[in-house]
C-alpha cells in the first residue's frame, strides 16, 4: 500500500509539472518514511554512490563528441557521403537521411542531439525535394532513435549500471538490432515514398562522386571507426574510447580550422546541461529501485504476472506493452532505472538471457521518442521547425509501426543480441 502511495504522489506531482528528478526524489523519501526500507540518514551517501561510476563519464564526453562534430563541419561530410552512397536510388535523400541519422549515432549516443544535428541539416533539402514537413520531421525523428540504438549509446551505459552488465558487451549485442532498427525505418520510407510520391530522385550513382567523398569524409568517418573499433576490439572501454574520440575530433577542428578557442565554452556547456539533467535522474532512481528492492517489490511484481500466466510468450509481450507505454510518458533514463530492476526478474522467471533482456528492453523503449505525449524526438523536430507536435507524430505511425515489428523480432529471436557474443 505505502509503494502504491508513493507512487500516486509520484504521479501527481509530474501532472503539476514537477520536474522528474524532483518528483521522484520526493517520492522516495516518501517511501523511506513509510516503510523504514532504509534510514533516511543514508540519504546522502545514497545518492553519491548513485552517481559515482566511472561509466557515467562517458555519456558527458559522448555528448561533447557529437557537438564537436556539428560545429567542426564534419557531421555535414557524413551526410555527404551517405547521399553519394545512396541519393541515386529512389527516395535516395530520404535514405540518405537516415544513414545519416546512423552514422551520428554511432558517435553521440544521443537520439535528442542525433534528430537535432540531423534536422538543421537535411530539412530544407527534404522539403524541397517533396516532402511534406510534418512526414519529413517524422522521418528525421524515426531515423534519430537510433541514438539510443545504436552503440555506443547513453541508454546501454545507464542499463549496464544499473544491472551490473558490462556497457562494452550490451554495445556489441546492440549492433544487429541497432541495424535492424535503421533498415526498418530506411524500408518504411521507401514504401510511404512510393506509395504517395514525395521524392523522385534523378540522378545515377557515381563511383567518381562516391569516392571523392568518402576522401572528404574520411576524418569524420575515423570518430565512429575509432568509438567503435576500440570498444569492440577491447582496446577501450566506453570511457576511455569517448575521451579519444573528443579528442580526436577536437584536433581535427582545430587542424582544419573549423574549430576555435571561443567555441569551447559553449561546446562545454552544452555537454554539461545534458549531463546535469541526467545525473539527478540517477542517482535519486538508483535509491527509489534500492528502496523497492528491499521492499521486495520486484519479487511481488513476478509473483504477480505469473500467477495470471506462466507462458513465456504472453509474459514477453507483457513486458513489450509495459515498455511501450512507459515510454510514451517518461524519458529513457527514469523507464531504465526503475523498470528493469522490476522487469529483469520477469525475464529471468521465462529464461530470457540478461543481455537480450537488455537489448529488448531498450529497442522497446526507443518507441518511447517517437510517440506522445512525451515523444522527446517530436519536440525537438517541432520546435526545429515550427511544426505541430501531432502533425508530425501522425506522419510517425508507420514507423511506429516498424518498430514495433522490430521489437517483437528481437525480443523473441535472441541470437539477434546474443550472436556477436557467443
Amino acid at each position: 500500500m505505502q509503494v502504491t502511495l508513493g507512487l500516486i504522489f509520484i504521479l501527481a506531482l509530474l501532472f503539476l509539472a514537477v520536474p522528474f528528478w524532483v518528483a521522484l526524489g520526493l517520492g522516495t523519501i516518501a517511501l523511506l518514511l513509510t516503510t523504514g526500507a532504509l534510514p533516511l540518514s543514508l540519504l546522502g551517501e545514497a545518492l553519491f554512490q548513485g552517481v559515482d561510476s566511472f561509466a557515467l563519464i562517458a555519456i558527458p564526453l559522448f555528448v561533447l563528441t557529437g557537438d564537436v562534430m556539428v560545429r567542426s563541419g564534419l557531421a555535414y561530410k557524413l551526410l555527404d557521403f551517405a547521399e553519394a552512397t545512396t541519393g541515386s536510388l529512389r527516395s535516395g535523400f530520404g535514405t540518405s537521411t537516415v544513414l545519416g541519422c546512423g552514422f551520428f549515432a554511432c558517435i553521440s549516443g544521443s537520439d535528442a542531439a542525433d534528430a537535432a544535428a540531423i534536422g538543421r541539416i537535411t530539412m530544407d533539402r527534404l522539403v524541397a525535394l517533396g516532402y511534406p514537413k510534418p512526414y519529413a520531421c517524422a522521418l528525421v525523428a524515426s531515423g534519430a532513435c537510433t541514438g539510443v540504438l545504436i552503440p555506443p549509446s547513453i541508454a546501454y551505459i545507464i542499463m549496464g549500471l544499473v544491472l551490473g552488465i558490462s556497457s562494452s558487451s550490451l554495445f556489441i549485442a546492440a549492433l544487429i538490432p541497432g541495424l535492424l532498427v535503421l533498415f526498418g525505418v530506411v524500408l518504411t520510407n521507401v514504401v510511404v515514398n512510393r506509395m504517395n510520391g514525395y521524392e523522385h530522385s534523378t540522378q545515377r550513382f557515381s563511383l567518381t562522386r562516391w569516392l571523392l567523398a568518402l576522401n572528404d569524409a574520411k576524418w569524420a568517418l575515423s570518430i565512429p571507426l575509432i568509438i567503435l573499433g576500440g570498444i569492440y576490439s577491447g582496446i577501450f572501454t566506453p570511457t576511455e574510447s569517448a575521451a579519444v574520440a573528443v579528442a580526436v575530433a577536437l584536433l581535427i577542428g582545430i587542424v582544419q580550422r573549423t574549430i576555435v578557442l571561443k567555441d569551447f565554452p559553449a561546446m562545454l556547456e552544452t555537454s554539461a546541461r545534458v549531463n546535469g539533467v541526467i545525473l539527478p535522474i540517477i542517482g535519486v532512481a538508483m535509491l527509489f529501485a534500492q528502496a523497492l528492492t528491499v521492499l521486495d517489490v520486484p519479487q511481488d511484481f513476478v509473483r504477480t504476472l505469473t500467477s495470471v500466466t506462466d507462458n513465456p510468450i504472453a509474459l514477453t509481450l507483457v513486458m513489450l506493452v509495459i515498455l511501450i507505454i512507459a515510454g510514451m510518458f517518461m524519458e529513457t533514463t527514469p523507464n531504465i532505472v526503475i523498470l528493469a530492476p522490476l522487469l529483469y526478474p520477469v525475464a529471468k522467471e521465462i529464461g530470457m538471457d540478461q543481455i537480450h533482456f537488455c537489448v529488448f528492453m531498450i529497442t522497446s523503449l526507443g518507441l518511447g521518442f517517437i510517440t506522445p505525449p512525451m515523444g522527446l524526438n517530436l519536440f525537438v523536430m517541432s520546435g526545429l521547425t515550427g511544426t505541430p507536435i501531432m502533425s508530425i507524430a501522425r506522419c510517425a505511425i508507420p514507423f511506429v509501426f516498424t518498430m514495433i515489428g522490430i521489437s517483437i523480432i528481437v525480443g523473441f529471436v535472441p541470437s539477434l543480441s546474443l550472436w556477436l557474443l557467443y
